[in-house]
């Protein structure tokens, strides 16, 4: 009798999990899920914000070569008519610049005029007081025809509305100054002979991108 007893407890089923051990298993489970959570969820938060400040750089370096362009052929010709036109006007709004500029330029995108050069286009650069985040500014061009009257419109294109501020200064060849206006100055010498340049833009996460460039006009260095 003891020895069938011993075999029936020899091929007794093995016993399972208790009901402690399987609350322990499942939580540890769900630590390792939330960890894993949390780390996919800090991966694509930085991705995201990554392609957004590269964005962002795109934007800020397109704007800086657009002015540079635009500000290199700005108009100052001793061989025909032009319109010496450029005036900056420094500006603050919450501890912010936010500076405008209004230039005569050469326009590339124009076809060319009788005498053989491009016709003159009228370019305004201002800030505008962002309707959506307080403390931004939306970028506005405004342009139109040196060659037309005064009352057509001007065409306005929004160049970017994460503009933190803007900050231009003038050298004269002796100073820098933080305005400037052609009527003001001496006969051919009525541009800056350079022209510094500071954008500041708001990128993801709450960075700062800073823009700066300092361009040289070649229509004012040659009536030095």
């Amino acid at each position: 009798m003891t020895s069938q007893r011993k075999r029936i407890a020899t091929h007794r089923a093995p016993r399972g999990f208790t009901l402690i051990e399987m609350m322990l298993a499942i939580g540890v489970m769900a630590l390792i899920l939330a960890m894993l959570a949390s780390s996919f969820s800090t991966i694509a938060h930085s991705k995201v914000h990554a392609e957004g400040r590269l964005m962002v750089d795109r934007e800020g370096r397109a704007l800086l070569w657009q002015l540079t362009k635009e500000l290199r052929n700005a108009v100052q010709t001793p061989y025909t008519a032009s319109n010496v036109a450029l005036f900056g006007n420094g500006h603050m709004a919450g501890g912010a610049a936010v500076d405008t500029l209004t230039l005569s330029t050469f326009s590339g995108g124009h076809r060319r005029a009788l005498t053989g050069m491009t016709p003159e286009t009228i370019v305004t650069y201002n800030l505008t007081a962002s309707p959506d985040q307080q403390g931004w500014f939306v970028l506005n061009r405004s342009q139109q025809s040196g060659l037309l009257t005064s009352n057509a419109a001007p065409q306005t294109t929004v160049l970017a509305d994460n503009v933190l501020s803007l900050h231009f200064r003038y050298f004269d060849g002796q100073k820098w100054d933080e305005s400037w206006e052609s009527p003001s100055q001496p006969r051919g010498r009525q541009l800056p002979v350079a022209v510094a340049i500071q954008i500041q833009m708001a990128a993801p996460g709450g960075r700062v991108m800073d823009f700066a460039t300092q361009v040289t006009l070649p229509m004012a260095i040659q009536q030095w």
